[in-house]
């Protein structure tokens, strides 16, 4: 009798160690779903394949969120650690190469998702290398589980590991981050050279450095209404251009609210992509981002 209320005492005390663990994994998860579904709605779902990854990433975050705090078992824990890192690595492989056409730039959302997934992995991975739930526990010492016993203890060594992983996934996040959109602009008047260049059997406009050129469905031949975050994304072509070989159609320029001179291409102001960082690339290509569609600026051929 004096061993059972020990053991009852030792369970209860283990699932009040876990709670708080519990209730922060699953808040994390809760939280990198709305930073997911606010990009979903503001634009990412217009992106052909990557708009329903990310709503079915926002189904599984909530759904995982849940399943932590009602169930709790190793196996969700483990589910939830897993998907943690699996989309911190999809970031990061859309940062590094572009992922089904989509590449992925620094952003302030971006930056926050990604360290919400590396503390929600820890989270759930010290749930994974710890003690089982006190209530398997408990069911195995009355004789009514048939799980072994190796499933049930705390996996030796497990805490190193997870603070392990842990630190490299932050480590290669923050490189990845920092080396995202770093592509150095060229100066303004360069910029305003413009050329031609063949990218997916059309011609498209390009600056002097050879990155394709956008138009923005909102804009107006005499306005432009990308400023802000937008710009940062969408850097303008300033300067007045002059047409290089192949390039044919009405050249012009509009005055931006800075004072500053941005080039046009028949009535559109012309604008750069900071997610294409090579020349030949055209990722920004009928993106829904940042209030409107872009487009690339084809060439009449």
């Amino acid at each position: 009798m004096v061993l059972r209320r020990h053991q009852m005492t030792s369970w209860s005390s283990r699932q009040f160690q876990r709670a708080p663990v519990r209730l922060a994994g699953a808040g994390l998860l809760a939280a990198t779903g709305a930073i997911h579904l606010d990009l979903y709605l503001t634009g990412y779902r217009s992106i052909p394949t990557i708009g329903w990854l990310f709503l079915l990433q926002v189904i599984a975050a909530f759904g995982l969120a849940a399943a932590v705090l009602t169930a709790g078992s190793r196996l969700t824990a483990i589910a939830a650690a897993g998907f943690a890192l699996a989309t911190l690595g999809r970031y990061l492989l859309s940062v590094w190469i572009g992922l089904f056409g989509f590449k992925e730039i620094r952003s302030t959302a971006g930056t926050v998702a990604g360290v919400v997934e590396v503390a929600a992995f820890a989270a759930m991975a010290v749930l994974v290398v710890g003690p089982a739930p006190p209530g398997q526990q408990l069911r195995r010492a009355c004789g009514t589980s048939p799980a072994p016993a190796r499933l049930q203890a705390r996996i030796p060594g497990g805490g190193w590991v997870v603070a392990g992983v842990s630190l490299a996934a932050l480590v290669v996040f923050g490189v990845s981050v920092a080396a995202a959109g770093g592509r150095t602009p060229a100066p303004a008047e360069s910029r305003a050279a413009l050329g031609t260049a063949t990218i997916g059997g059309m011609t498209v406009l390009t600056d002097a450095q050879g990155f394709t050129l956008y138009w923005f469905a909102p804009d107006t031949p005499t306005r432009s209404t990308c400023y802000g975050t937008c710009a940062g994304y969408w850097p303008p072509v300033t300067g007045t251009p002059s047409a290089g070989r192949g390039v044919t159609g009405s050249l012009g320029t509009v005055k931006r609210s800075d004072g500053t001179t941005q080039a046009t291409y028949n009535g559109h102001p012309l604008y750069t992509y900071v997610g294409d960082t090579a020349p030949g690339q055209a990722f920004g290509n009928n993106l829904n981002l940042n209030g409107g569609v872009w487009h690339e600026a084809t060439v009449p051929s």
